[in-house]
């Protein structure tokens, strides 16, 4: 069995770690900049944006897009590194948090259905499609607390991390990009799922704060394989060479208010047997 490896320290709360051209971006939420990380061990910042949560995405022209909670945006980084706005959802809600892009060209954001850091009263969430002309509609609803998002490598299946539900729940995607068919894709038990990501056999990886883990889980809630730390697991994502490394965004938690002390956020990796498709 490998061993875990650590690539940075110091940090703040990690989230949205994304595979791509060879390097791992990540958001550092603490310090409000996206982060991208070589196999080296070489890091830059490549854009800053004063929100969260600042999760990221890639389109298949390969340009990146950054969810800008705070103003209930997305950006689009443009070739020169500025960012310009992609869509526009203030008309639809507030509290987005995270964003993938299947391999259309469909994106799906999901928000909370309340403001859960200033304490608001709970009401469920919600995923919202952004066609290729900007226009935004829901097309799920009804979910306790929508965290992590995540595409099967056929494009068939939206799978939704219900952190407050202890669940990831499965939607067909129609070629519009709307859903259809929502039903529980996995029975977590006592798994509190926060990002997530998808394998080459359909399998889902999942980060998991409380528990202090990584758990790879098949549809119907088998769970196969897991990882466990020394503080939170916030998102995970399979990349690398041959996309068989798990990197995993960790740091402690202390709950409301404080949440994550600054410095304890960690990017780490493990090498796992099953390789990562679909998206992100």
């Amino acid at each position: 069995m490998s061993e875990l490896r650590t690539w940075l320290t110091g940090l703040g709360l990690l989230e949205a770690p994304r595979w791509h051209d060879g390097r791992l971006y990540f958001s550092d939420w603490t310090a409000h900049e996206v982060i991208a990380l070589d196999l080296d061990g070489k890091h830059e910042v490549v854009a800053r944006v004063e929100s969260i949560p600042l999760c990221t995405a890639w389109q298949p022209d390969g340009r990146l897009v950054i969810v800008d909670s705070a103003r209930a945006l997305l950006l689009r980084m443009e070739p020169d590194g500025s960012l310009v706005t992609h869509a526009d959802l203030t008309g639809i809600g507030r509290g987005w948090n995270d964003i993938v892009i299947d391999g259309r060209g469909n994106i799906y954001v999901d928000r909370a259905g309340f403001d859960m850091l200033s304490g608001g009263e709970f009401a469920p969430g919600a995923v919202t499609h952004v066609g290729p002309d900007g226009l935004a509609r829901d097309v799920a609803d009804g979910i306790s607390f929508p965290n992590g998002l995540a595409v099967t490598p056929d494009n068939s299946t939206l799978i939704v991390a219900d952190s407050y539900g202890k669940r990831l729940m499965g939607y067909d995607i129609a070629p519009d990009g709307s859903l259809a068919n929502g039903r529980v894709w996995a029975d977590l038990g006592d798994g509190v799922p926060d990002g997530i990501c998808v394998d080459a056999e359909h399998a889902v990886w999942y980060a998991d704060v409380p528990n202090r883990q990584c758990v790879r889980v098949r549809e119907g809630g088998e769970k196969v394989r897991t990882v466990q730390l020394d503080r939170g697991a916030f998102a995970c994502e399979l990349g690398g060479e041959n996309r068989s490394t798990l990197f995993i965004m960790a740091a402690e938690w202390r709950g409301m208010p404080e949440m994550v002390p600054p410095g304890t956020g960690q990017v780490l990796s493990i090498e796992v047997e099953v390789p990562g498709a679909g998206w992100p």
